[in-house]
């Protein structure tokens, strides 16, 4: 038992000793080249045969001495790469490497740019990465003059450039520049590529760049930028006049690819409709060389290098394409619902602010009809400041959308506008639905004064339903579906199980909100064509008017709920381009009608607007006329059965009372909405 024991504590002691016993540090140095105690590393001359030289994975290098690589003139590739205790090499370090073919300078410590400028290779496409090196923050002007004699490619990704000053390229041939994954680069000038000839392409994928800048594009034929997201505005298309390929971040951006002008695309055309008859009959030829001798002398092909691709035509590729959500198209799709939309809103802004003052300065008492009446025209007046700012911006980015379409869909003001847009048609919903209500209680309850609607009862059910109106048109602010899926922002991002629910149920509600009214209204009709209680000449009058309410709100929701419930299950039956149309023509119907047919068209409210600018010295013949005649009907009512009600058996006296009180509410209520 002894011996096992002894055993594992020398096993134990020994496992102990390792994990205390110091690591080496890494200070291996190439061959050929010399590492100094105090960190710096110099190579002589190697000989002839020495080609490659890689520095990797060395804690004890920390700077580079200038002239570092002197004489070492068949070097083809310097690789220095996970020495993150570099921190410094001197200008001068590269120097006369005139067959230097790749220089990579990766995941290290130093905070400047390294000095590039002396080492004149003669190689052609002379490739430099300098990628990973997080505390390098400026791109200088003129860093890359006298690299190269020749073609190069920049491989400058994952650094921690922050800017690309003036003239950084300036003396460079570049067949590609890539600056990709380079996350804090914000700012590149716009003279960035003055001086430079190319880049061929250019990768600015996964950058914070806001734009590109607009000298220098001219030779781009392949742009890559993927995740660039506070990319959201382009130059012009005549910059990029020989791009081919461009795969970018937003749809909308390919719009401006696609919708080219008309004149350059009939130049174009020309041209090449021109040059495709001399394809065809040179096409069964053994070579092209053929085909341009018919256009051109002899003298002039021998300086040329033939393009044996030109027969095909080049048609300039671009990702992601615009979907439904995002058609290449300004806001307002068509000319006529440009027009339309600023006459709705203009007519739903006015008739709304028009019902709002004129109830809110009347000296009558404030009523529950009143009241419900101001909720729901500022309402339908929130509706007309969306519609005003939908149109406001498609005035602003009339023909240039696409370049505008992620500031705007994105931004604060689509947020606001959707916003609006829900909260008003939820509310104007709501509030529609408890006026029918309260028109129906007071009707069928007539008789009973203490089931009378309350103000103070209306003013907690208005609560609840401002309160419900502001949730819903706040959730897709805190991202249950959002307002940025399209031009018009309205909430029809459905990709989430969240998101459908809450499509569905916005549209559910209003459905059945339809139905109640309806239902109410049809109630009304038939409680008004008792005899006994309503002269028979004003049933078709009073059908007429709540026919005309019924299919208002008809035309507002019925076209709308069916096709968002279908593209809410996935099954669009509607172009976004075809649903603008119901955006301006069917949507803003009621924000529109009920100003007028609730209010304006009512007497009630005609007499609130005459005895308001009698106030000011206005129509005070017509204000007094009003007052007489309420004065006289009201007296007259009252005189008639209180007369009948001497002589009447107390059935009749009863009969006659209700048919007086019933009478006069219900005159009042179709004053106010019918």
């Amino acid at each position: 038992m002894g011996r096992p024991l002894t055993m594992a504590r020398l096993l134990r002691a020994l496992l102990l000793l390792l994990l205390l016993w110091p690591l080496p540090t890494r200070t291996h140095c190439p061959d050929f080249c010399s590492c100094s105690p105090d960190g710096a590393l110099r190579c002589p001359d190697a000989g002839p045969g020495f080609t490659r030289l890689e520095i990797s994975q060395s804690d004890s290098l920390e700077r580079m001495e200038a002239n570092a690589f002197d004489s070492l003139l068949n070097l083809s590739e310097i690789l220095i790469q996970n020495t993150k205790n570099l921190v410094y090499i001197e200008p001068g370090a590269f120097t006369n490497l005139p067959r230097l073919k790749y220089l990579s300078i990766c995941n290290t410590g130093i905070q400047k740019l390294p000095d590039v400028t002396k080492i004149f290779s003669a190689e052609f496409n002379f490739i430099l990465e300098i990628c990973d090196n997080l505390y390098i923050t400026t791109i200088p002007g003129n860093a890359f003059q006298g690299m190269n004699n020749e073609s190069a490619t920049l491989k400058l990704y994952g650094n921690g450039f922050e800017e690309i000053q003036s003239h950084a390229f300036n003396g460079t041939t570049l067949i590609s520049l890539d600056l990709k994954e380079n996350k804090n680069l914000r700012k590149m000038h716009n003279d960035a590529l003055r001086g430079a000839i190319g880049p061929n392409v250019l990768d600015i994928s996964s950058t914070k760049l806001e734009a590109l800048p607009s000298y220098g594009l001219e030779s781009i034929q392949v742009l890559i930028a993927t995740s660039s997201y506070s990319l959201k505005k382009l130059p012009p298309r005549e910059k990029f006049v020989n791009l081919l390929e461009a795969t970018l971040t937003y749809p909308s951006h390919c719009c401006a690819f696609i919708n080219l002008p008309t004149e350059d695309q009939n130049i174009s055309l020309f041209i090449f409709e021109n040059f495709s008859k001399q394809c065809e009959s040179t096409a069964r030829k053994p070579n092209n060389e053929t085909f341009y001798s018919t256009i051109f002398a002899e003298s002039e092909l021998s300086i040329w290098d033939y393009d044996y691709g030109f027969c095909s035509p080049k048609i300039l590729r671009c990702a992601p394409e615009p979907d439904a959500f995002n058609p290449c198209e300004d806001i307002m799709g068509y000319d006529f619902l440009r027009i339309l939309i600023w006459l709705i809103n203009l007519l739903a802004i006015m008739g709304n602010l028009a019902v709002l003052f004129v109830l809110l300065t009347s000296h009558y008492k404030m009523t529950v009809p009143r009241f419900l009446m101001c909720n729901l025209s500022f309402a339908d007046f929130c509706m007309g400041l969306y519609l005003l700012l939908i149109a406001s911006v498609d005035s602003k980015t009339r023909g240039q959308y696409h370049n505008h379409a992620i500031d705007w869909q994105t931004g604060s003001g689509c947020s606001a506008a959707g916003f609006f847009t829900v909260f008003a048609s939820e509310l104007s919903v709501y509030t529609l639905t408890v006026i029918t209500l309260e028109r129906w209680h007071t009707i069928t309850y007539a008789m009973q004064l203490d089931r009378k609607l309350q103000l103070r009862h209306a003013v907690l059910i208005m609560l609840a339903g401002w309160l419900f109106s502001t949730i819903f048109a706040a959730l897709p602010l805190v991202g249950v579906s959002n307002y940025m899926k399209v031009s018009i922002c309205l909430p029809m991002d459905i990709e989430t199980t969240l998101s459908q629910a809450y499509i569905l149920i916005i549209l559910v509600i209003n459905v059945v909100a339809f139905i109640i009214i309806c239902a109410c209204y049809i109630k009304i009709y038939f409680a008004v064509q008792n005899p006994e209680l309503v002269a028979a000449n004003k049933d078709t009058k009073i059908a007429k008017k709540m026919a005309i309410l019924i299919f208002t709100d008809f035309t507002c929701m019925a076209p709308i709920s069916f096709f968002a419930i279908s593209a809410a299950f996935k099954v669009p039956l509607i172009t976004v381009t075809n649903s603008k149309i119901l955006l301006v023509l069917f949507y803003p119907v009621n924000s529109c009608a009920n100003p007028f047919l609730y209010a304006i068209f009512t007497k009630a409210f005609r007499r609130d607007f005459f005895l308001l600018l009698s106030k000011f010295g206005y129509c005070k013949n017509r204000a007094e006329l009003y007052r007489m005649q309420n004065f006289s009907a009201y007296t007259s009512n009252c005189k008639n059965s209180s007369h009948g009600a001497n002589r009447a058996p107390q059935n009749a006296l009863k009969l006659s009372t209700f048919k007086c009180q019933y009478t006069t509410v219900l005159e009042e209520t179709c004053s106010k909405g019918c």
